[in-house]
C-alpha cells in the first residue's frame, strides 16, 4: 500500500492555489453585483479543487502510460506511478474516487444554483461539468492525450479559466453578461502560464519522450517570450476590466499584485538552466491566488 507521503506527492497540493483562484474570482465578481450564495461559493471551491486533484493524478498515471518519464531525466517532482511508489491499480482507483466526488459535488452544485432555472441551463452545466472531468483526465491519460499535441495551454485556458470564472459567476447571478469575461481571460492566461513553466522546465525530457508541448515546438527562447505575453495579456485584461467597471481609484490597487509576476518574469528570462524553473510554478500559482484575493477585495470596496 502506498504511503501518505507518496499520495501527497501525487496530489501536488501546491497546485490548489490555482484552482481556488478561478472559483474565487468568479464569486468575487458575482458579489460585486449583489448576487452571492455562500453555498454556491463553497461548492465551486470544492469542485474546482477536486478537478485539480483529479487532473494531477491522471497526469501522473498518463505520463507512466505514455512512457514520458522513462528517460530518467525528469527535473520536476518524480512521478509516483513511474517510480513504483503507487501502483497503476491504486492510482486508477483513486482517479475513479475523484471522478465520483466531482460528479456528486457537481450535481449538488447545479441543483443548489439552478434548481429554479430552465432545464436547458441545467443540461448545459452538467455538460460543462462532464467536459471538465474529461479535460482533466485526457491531458496525458488515455489514447491520444491532448497534452502530447501542444494543446494543453488551450484546454487549460478554456476549462480552468473561462469555464471556471464565467461559470461560477453565472451560478451565483443567473446572468449572462460581459462582466466576468475579462477576469476570466486573465485567469485563463495565468493558468496557461503555469503550465508553460512546467513545460519549459521539462522541455528536454519531453522532447526525448515525444511529448510535443509548446516549448518543444517553439524552443525555450520563444517559450519565454510566449510566457511574457501571457503575463502581459493578463495584466491588460484586468486593467481593461477596472477601466470599464471601477468607480474609485482604490479599486485599482489590486493591480500592484502584478509586481509579483513581473519580478518572477525577469528572473525566468534570466534563468539558463531549465531545472531552476521548478519553484516558479509554485510562485506563479500562489501569485495568481494572491491576485485573485486582492482583486475580489478591491472590486467590492
Amino acid at each position: 500500500m502506498a504511503s501518505v507521503k507518496s499520495w501527497v506527492s501525487a496530489l501536488r497540493p501546491r497546485t490548489l492555489f490555482l484552482a481556488g483562484a478561478t472559483a474565487l474570482c468568479g464569486s468575487g465578481i458575482a458579489y460585486s453585483t449583489g448576487k452571492f450564495s455562500i453555498f454556491v461559493f463553497i461548492l465551486t471551491i470544492l469542485v474546482a479543487n477536486v478537478l485539480q486533484l483529479l487532473s494531477n493524478m491522471a497526469n501522473d498515471l498518463g505520463d507512466y502510460q505514455q512512457g514520458t518519464d522513462i528517460t530518467g531525466e525528469r527535473i520536476g517532482p518524480q512521478r509516483t506511478v513511474q517510480s513504483g511508489a503507487i501502483s497503476p491499480e491504486e492510482m486508477t482507483k483513486a482517479i475513479k474516487i475523484a471522478i465520483a466526488c466531482a460528479i456528486v459535488i457537481g450535481i449538488l452544485l447545479v441543483y443548489v444554483a439552478l434548481q429554479f432555472m430552465a432545464w436547458q441551463y441545467i443540461l448545459l452545466f452538467l455538460g460543462l461539468g462532464l467536459g471538465s472531468i474529461v479535460a482533466a483526465i485526457k491531458y496525458t491519460a488515455g489514447k491520444n492525450p491532448y497534452g502530447y499535441k501542444g494543446l494543453g495551454d488551450i484546454f487549460s485556458f478554456i476549462f480552468f479559466g473561462l469555464v471556471s470564472v464565467v461559470g461560477t459567476y453565472f451560478l451565483h447571478t443567473h446572468a449572462i453578461d460581459f462582466k466576468p469575461w475579462l477576469p476570466a481571460i486573465a485567469l485563463g492566461l495565468l493558468t496557461a502560464a503555469v503550465l508553460n513553466l512546467n513545460n519549459m522546465r521539462d522541455i528536454d525530457n519531453d522532447r526525448k519522450s515525444g511529448k510535443i508541448t509548446i516549448p518543444v515546438r517553439i524552443g525555450i527562447k520563444n517559450a519565454k517570450i510566449y510566457h511574457a505575453l501571457l503575463i502581459i495579456g493578463a495584466f491588460v485584461s484586468l486593467t481593461a476590466y477596472s477601466i470599464l467597471y471601477s468607480t474609485h481609484w482604490y479599486q485599482y490597487i489590486y493591480l500592484l499584485s502584478f509586481l509579483i509576476f513581473f519580478k518572477l518574469l525577469i528572473n525566468i528570462v534570466k534563468i539558463k538552466e531549465n531545472r531552476l524553473l521548478d519553484p516558479y510554478l509554485k510562485y506563479t500559482s500562489m501569485g495568481t491566488f494572491i491576485l485573485s484575493v486582492c482583486f475580489c477585495i478591491c472590486i467590492n470596496l
